[in-house]
């Protein structure tokens, strides 16, 4: 029997302030509090209070640094939103707060939904068949359809501004990178340029954008037939839809790729459809064209690269002491050449 995403004791240097918290929220006593070992960004946790369970989202120690980023209110703000425009497959929001005196940083507090999230470290030891990888990632880019056909006015739009949205995700990523930067790395500099130099012309569609649409930020029942709820919405906003199913599409890990790459999604399992397949079902399901799709992939490529970038330059900065980023130098070396190779290829 498959086992929903399990927490496990709170880090050392990312504990929560219980008491102040507790009185906080006003819900009842904490019965206990644990912390979900996934995700490379926002510190998740796990609240138990009374029969119910509620998630806590707060930034990563160090997180300061990183202008515009890791903004709880705006992801606190996206869901109430999203609730508002009648969208249900997102955990329900309960609290934010902006006084970093109660935890050391703002936060906020959602419902737990329960039920299953595949994750690559874990996932290819679970024998998964073939159909049901079918099954499951067929409903992933279902599921991005339906979030691209949510209607955008009048509520939704208040998440951004569409006009100008790819040419400003471009240079503000390629303005992040250079700010953390701290290697010198040719395959980014590469593709900074291509992005610039090839930018298509603007996409008359505006849409929702999850901007991190993913296995992993994914609840599915825990007998994988019913995709319950989308996680993470650090960073949606409205803009080109071509844009969010290129980010999608730099995490599709197919069988061929190298193990870093592998390391990150499951989607190389047997069963799942190819890069390709899933633009291919997209723009069936969607009636868009896809023609252009490799430059959105390649953005999205690069922009992943530049996230591992900032947590990287924060371990380097001693600002984190999670052993995991030590290694991610490497990952924005893979991510940046195999852009490249697309981009001379010109496949995905």
């Amino acid at each position: 029997m498959l086992q929903p995403d399990v927490p496990t004791a709170v880090r050392a240097g990312e504990e929560l302030n219980e008491t102040a918290l507790a009185t906080y929220l006003s819900l009842g006593p904490i019965a206990r509090v644990a912390q979900f070992p996934g995700g490379y960004s926002n510190l998740t946790y796990l609240l138990t209070i009374g029969k119910t369970d509620y998630v806590l989202r707060r930034p990563p120690v160090g997180a300061k640094a990183i202008r515009g980023g890791h903004d709880m209110g705006r992801e606190f703000r996206v869901l109430s939103l999203l609730r508002e425009a009648g969208y249900t497959k997102i955990p329900k929001p309960v609290a934010y707060c902006d006084d970093e005196t109660v935890i050391g940083s703002p936060f906020y507090v959602m419902e737990r939904v329960p039920g299953v999230i595949l994750r690559a470290g874990s996932a290819p030891k679970l024998g998964l068949s073939e159909t049901t990888m079918r099954h499951l990632s067929e409903a992933l880019v279902d599921t991005l359809v339906e979030l691209h056909a949510l209607p955008v006015e009048p509520t939704l739009l208040q998440l951004g501004k569409p006009d100008g949205y790819v040419q400003r995700q471009v240079d503000g990523w390629r303005n992040r990178y250079l700010a953390a930067q701290t290697d010198d790395i040719p395959a980014m500099t590469t593709l900074a340029t291509y992005l610039t130099e090839q930018m298509p012309p603007q996409n008359p569609a505006v849409t929702l954008l999850h901007n991190d649409f993913k296995y992993d930020n994914v609840v599915l029942s825990d007998d994988l037939s019913e995709l319950r709820a989308v996680l993470d919405w650090e960073m949606c906003t409205v803009g080109d839809p071509l844009m969010d199913v290129g980010t999608s599409l730099s995490y599709w890990a197919e069988a061929g790729d190298d193990p870093f790459r592998k390391s990150f999604n499951l989607t190389w399992l047997p069963g799942n459809l190819t890069r390709q397949e899933v633009a291919n079902r997209y723009a069936d399901r969607s009636g868009r064209d896809v023609g252009n799709i490799l430059y959105y992939y390649v953005f999205g490529l690069f922009k992943n690269a530049v996230v591992m970038q900032q947590i990287y330059a924060r371990y380097k900065q001693g600002l984190t002491k999670d052993e995991r980023f030590a290694g991610l130098l490497a990952g924005v070396k893979a991510l940046s050449v195999v852009g490249v190779k697309a981009v001379e290829t010109g496949t995905l």
